[in-house]
Formats: structure tokens, sequence, C-alpha cells
């Protein structure tokens, strides 16, 4: 069983930067596929990217590229999620999840939720 926990989240303005973590336990990512999701109030959640399990693949949806990167460190069980030139409508509640055996599909087709363990989310705010 693999228990999943969001950090790094909070305020931030236009412009500005943020580094989200996902800190695995209960079991090593080594194996992992790993997706970062978010969901904004009053919307439905949405893949934002996700990295294969030897961080050797990595997809971030086409409106995220540029600014979004996700990457990881195995040795640390932890996936990491960076943020820059945020925008007004990046704040949601960001996810992670992962699933094993998912690399082909993240690598193809980005994140899916179908992935079996999810994290409770880290709030990021955009204001200036």
């Amino acid at each position: 069983q693999v228990q999943l926990v969001e950090s790094g989240g909070g305020p931030a303005q236009p412009g500005g930067s943020l580094r989200l973590s996902c800190t695995a336990s209960g079991s090593t990512l080594h194996f992992y596929t790993v997706g970062w999701f978010r969901q904004a109030p009053g919307k439905e959640r949405e893949g934002v990217g996700c990295i294969g399990s030897d961080g050797g693949a990595t997809y971030v949806v086409d409106s995220l590229k540029g600014r979004f990167t996700v990457s990881r460190d195995n040795a640390k069980n932890k996936v990491y999620l960076q943020m820059t030139s945020l925008k007004l409508e990046d704040p949601a509640v960001y996810y992670c999840a992962t699933d094993r055996s998912l690399d082909y599909y993240c690598k193809q087709a980005g994140p899916t939720t179908i992935m079996d363990y999810w994290g409770k989310g880290t709030l990021v705010t955009v204001s200036s």
C-alpha cells in the first residue's frame, strides 16, 4: 500500500514559482508511475503531468508546457512539480497519484485518473 503526501503549496504571486513535492511512504516509488492533477473550485479534476518510474518519460499537458515540469528523486521517494510563471488561472488543489505499470500510458497520453493511490492534495493560490 502506498501513501502519498503532497506539500509545498501556498500563496504565490502572478509570475512567481512554487515547487510541489509528493512524498511516498509504505513502498518505494521506484516501480511506480506518478501523475499530478489539479482541481479548481467548481471545476473537474484535470491532469497536469506525469513521470515514468525511472524518470525517463515525462509528460506535461500542452496548456502547461514551458511553465510546469515534473521530476523525481527515487532515492528520496519523492516526485516534484515545478511551477513557474504562475498565472491567475493556476490556483487549485494539486494532487499526486501513483500506480504501477503505467509508464507507457503516461508517455503516450499523460496522467490518468485510473491510478489507485492518491494524496489528499495541497492548495495553491495565486493573487497579486
